[in-house]
C-alpha cells in the first residue's frame, strides 16, 4: 500500500510487518493436522540448547528412506486397483502392512507450489545414501528463485485460489 518510501509511515510499516506474520502464522496452521510433520523447527533440548530448522522435504524424504521402517503417520498409501482395495477390505479381519512409500524402486515427488534447486539437490543426496539404487523424479509446479519465494510468499494471497480461470 505504499509507491515509494516518501509516503511511508509508521502505520504503513507495521501494517505490513502484521500482514507478514499473519502470512508465517496461516503457513504453520496449514500444517497443524499433521502428527509427525507439523514444525520445521527443533528447540533443542536441556544437553543441546540450540534451536535448528529442518526443511519439510527432507523430514519426508527421510521417512521415505528410513531403513527401520515403521509405518509411516503422515504419508498415506492410496488403493489404485482391484487387488488393492481388497487388500485393504480384508485388513479390517486380518493384519495386512499397508505397502511403504521405500518399497518401491520409483520415487516420485511432486511440489505443488514450487521447489528450489537446493531442495531438489538435497532429496537427490538424501535418496543416494539412504536409499541407494532408488531411482527419484522430483516434479514442481515451479522452479523457485529466492526473489520468487518471497514474491509468492507475501506479495500474493496463496491461500485463496485463483478463480480468474
Amino acid at each position: 500500500g505504499c509507491d515509494s518510501s516518501l509516503n511511508l509511515t509508521s502505520q504503513k510499516a507495521t501494517d505490513a510487518v502484521d500482514d507478514i506474520f499473519q502470512s508465517l502464522r496461516d503457513i504453520a496452521r496449514a500444517r497443524m493436522h499433521m502428527k509427525q510433520f507439523n514444525s520445521i523447527h527443533n528447540l533443542g533440548s536441556n544437553t543441546h540448547q540450540a534451536a535448528s530448522y529442518k526443511p519439510l522435504l527432507k523430514q519426508v524424504v527421510e521417512e521415505i528412506c528410513n531403513p527401520d521402517r515403521p509405518d509411516p503417520v503422515d504419508i498415506e498409501h492410496m488403493s489404485s486397483g482391484l487387488t488393492d482395495l481388497l487388500k485393504t477390505g480384508f485388513s479390517m479381519f486380518m493384519k495386512v502392512n499397508r505397502p511403504h512409500p521405500g518399497d518401491h524402486p520409483l520415487l516420485i515427488i511432486f511440489m505443488v507450489g514450487g521447489v528450489t534447486v537446493s531442495e531438489v539437490k538435497m532429496v537427490k543426496d538424501l535418496v543416494a545414501t539412504r536409499k541407494p539404487g532408488t531411482q527419484v523424479i522430483v516434479l514442481s509446479s515451479a522452479l523457485l528463485t529466492p526473489h520468487s519465494a518471497i514474491e509468492l510468499l507475501f506479495a500474493t494471497d496463496r491461500l485463496q485460489p485463483d478463480t480468474d480461470i
